[in-house]
């Protein structure tokens, strides 16, 4: 017998486009459906930013001066205008340095139990976790052996938080991913990010930087291993990414890239605080805080934050359209989770629990969603069967299924309920005698899958 079968040997990724993009999308992913954020770092300390409303929601010349991302504190206090400037100068002095929170993020952090976090995330239902090691302030939270060339005092932290999650994760039977912002290095840069042609003006573009950025991959490479190299806002041209690409691939096969790079070569893409419209046949990750900041910001509400209900349909809606969900928490400095994202995650996690069979290992169907005047659907398909997630409340004893065909002999059950439902069909439709009167989305198992009449 061949060493590697009828097969032959697997792939060697070079470092050029045509062979990066012989690589597949690893399976796990595809299956995964929910991983989870986390930004933690020295800007959760003061932990403040104006809560103005979600990405996308706020006018983009206010953006930045009204920023609710409390992980950009530190460009928010140096445009003396805004807010946050205000809130520090009179919490902590104008000419407080920022860097100096690190003393309290180190001691602090030495109270956080990564085995927690673990835990949690996997009884939520996470199949992945992806982890900011180092923000746009240049603050790495592992101990990094490379020197950062222009900020001799920059501060470094003694335990391994990286590492030790890493661990934590994996015992936990979750993926590891790893956040890094390669593109913003306020280390680097001092202008402060002021509009959006700002953010591409002040991608750092020096070789010093894009050789201490590769230095900075391949350490966290050959540290952790991570499953997924998940870059943010761009990368210096001058860095040698298509190798640290290449090397990755050759390292993990069913290892992943996103689309944050700035290259043409990603596995997925990420919208923030969005999500398309139908189905996507490339694989896409939607990630968002719970309020609308990543990091912890201490002045965030219930009002800025999701309901559970919304954030059970926001997550039916993009798995339906071949996503999945990366959701953030923006954790305290001694690690601790904030009670109203616990709530929220401890929601979600027991709603899963009754009706994730039909959304993790699932597949889109042929269209995503009905919207009739008496039914909002979500539609997923998962071996023979489809599921139809009931995201209305319904007002009678019968439920609408719009352009649904099912055959003579087709089972109909509603998950978290014993017994088949009774169904026929009125022409196109398929009814169902059923009601949902829950807050959360309901769902309908229909096996064998049926068909439709008319695409959308």
């Amino acid at each position: 017998m061949a060493q590697f079968g009828e097969m032959g040997p697997p792939a060697k990724y070079e470092a050029n486009l045509d062979s990066l993009k012989r690589h597949p999308l690893p399976k796990w992913f595809g299956d995964a459906k929910l991983g989870i954020f986390i930004h933690w770092g020295l800007y959760s300390v003061p932990a403040w930013a104006q809560p103005s409303g979600e990405l996308g929601k706020v006018d983009w010349s206010k953006w930045f001066y009204q920023n609710p991302y409390a992980e950009w504190y530190l460009n928010s206090i140096r445009l003396k205008e805004s807010l946050a400037y205000a809130h520090h100068a009179k919490t902590y002095g104008a000419d407080y340095d920022y860097y100096r929170f690190a003393e309290t993020f180190t001691k602090e952090s030495q109270r956080w139990n990564p085995e927690e976090w673990a835990g949690l995330f996997k009884d939520v239902g996470a199949r992945y976790v992806v982890l900011t090691t180092k923000h746009h302030d240049g603050f790495t939270l592992w101990p990094s052996k490379v020197k950062n060339p222009v900020k001799a005092d920059l501060p470094t932290i003694g335990r391994d938080l990286v590492g030790e999650l890493t661990g934590a994760v994996r015992k936990a039977g979750m993926k590891m991913g790893l956040y890094y912002s390669g593109g913003l290095d306020w280390t680097f840069e001092a202008r402060p990010v002021r509009t959006m042609m700002d953010v591409r003006t002040t991608v750092v573009q020096t070789q010093q930087y894009a050789d201490y950025a590769d230095a900075h991959w391949y350490e966290l490479m050959d540290r952790y291993q991570p499953a997924v190299l998940w870059n943010d806002i761009g990368y210096p041209r001058a860095g040698k990414i298509e190798k640290i690409f290449a090397d990755f691939y050759n390292r993990d096969k069913e290892g992943l890239i996103n689309n944050r790079f700035g290259r043409d070569h990603f596995d997925f893409t990420t919208p923030e605080y969005s999500r398309y419209d139908t189905i996507v046949e490339k694989k896409w990750e939607s990630c968002r805080g719970l309020g609308f900041s990543f990091g912890y910001n201490q002045i965030e509400g219930p009002e800025h934050v999701l309901a559970s209900d919304k954030l059970v349909e926001l997550f039916v809606d993009i798995v339906s359209k071949n996503g999945n969900l990366l959701l953030n928490i923006g954790p305290k400095p001694d690690g601790s989770i904030s009670a109203i994202q616990q709530d929220r995650l401890k929601a979600l996690g027991g709603w899963l629990k009754v009706h994730g069979e039909g959304l993790f290992d699932s597949k889109p169907w042929i269209r995503a969603a009905a919207r009739e005047t008496d039914a909002d659907v979500r539609f997923t398909r998962k071996g023979d069967a489809v599921f139809a997630y009931l995201l209305k409340q319904t007002t009678g004893n019968e439920l609408r299924v719009p352009r649904v065909m099912a055959a003579e002999g087709t089972k109909v059950t509603k998950l978290g309920e014993a017994g088949t439902l009774e169904w026929h069909q009125a022409g196109p439709d398929l009814i169902v005698k059923t009601q949902h009167r829950g807050s959360l989305a309901g769902a309908l198992k229909i096996t064998p899958a049926p068909y439709q009449l008319v695409r959308d």
